[in-house]
């Protein structure tokens, strides 16, 4: 059995989408000073590897705390579409997809309205990408409003090509959170 850590590290390095709050860790307390040693974290819910809850672009769409643990795990697929050009298209999406979490390695590429809809039609219980963004603000509330989590800024997909994994990233239980920073990772074999 092999773990293969998904989640990029939090720091003042870590890119942040555009307008977003920039990521501090700050040092509070100090062993030297309190015997303990403790930072704050300041940064936004889509800071990071992250979870992207309905709420995020759904009005009255579930928050990250009421979404079901469930879709947050699953057998997942990388889906490698580095090579193509534009958005990603349908035909780009395999077809055997369902209950599964799809994770497309894209080098930037982002999701068709087309390729989101034959997700949905696909069943499939979660969507992720090594990208900042999935895609338009209209493909995002595509998958959204059919209740399927939206990962971003996952890395190291291109170690999973080919092989099937269980997929975990578990948000934090933030009250009404649009969204939430995960530790992504996946448990091959």
């Amino acid at each position: 059995m092999g773990i293969v850590d998904l989640t990029m590290g939090l720091g003042k390095e870590t890119p942040t989408f555009p307008g977003d709050p920039e990521i501090e860790v700050i040092p509070w307390f100090k062993i030297e000073d309190n015997g303990f040693y403790m930072n704050v974290i300041k940064m936004g819910e889509h800071s990071g590897t992250h979870v992207d809850a309905p709420a995020h672009f759904i009005k009255g769409g579930k928050t990250i705390d009421k979404v079901p643990l469930e879709r947050f795990m699953g057998i997942g697929m990388v889906v490698d579409v580095r090579k193509g050009e534009g958005l990603v298209k349908p035909e780009d999406v395999p077809d055997k997809i369902s209950g599964r979490i799809i994770l497309f390695l894209t080098e930037g590429r982002e999701l068709s309205k087309e390729a989101a809809e034959k997700l949905i039609r696909g069943k499939v219980k979660a969507v992720g990408t090594d990208a900042m963004s999935i895609g338009s603000e209209e493909v995002h509330r595509i998958l959204l409003l059919a209740g399927i989590p939206i990962y971003e800024n996952l890395v190291n997909l291109d170690k999973l090509i080919g092989k099937e994994f269980l997929f975990i990233g578990l948000p934090l239980k933030i009250e009404k959170g649009s969204g939430s920073p995960v530790r992504a990772i996946a448990i091959i074999g």
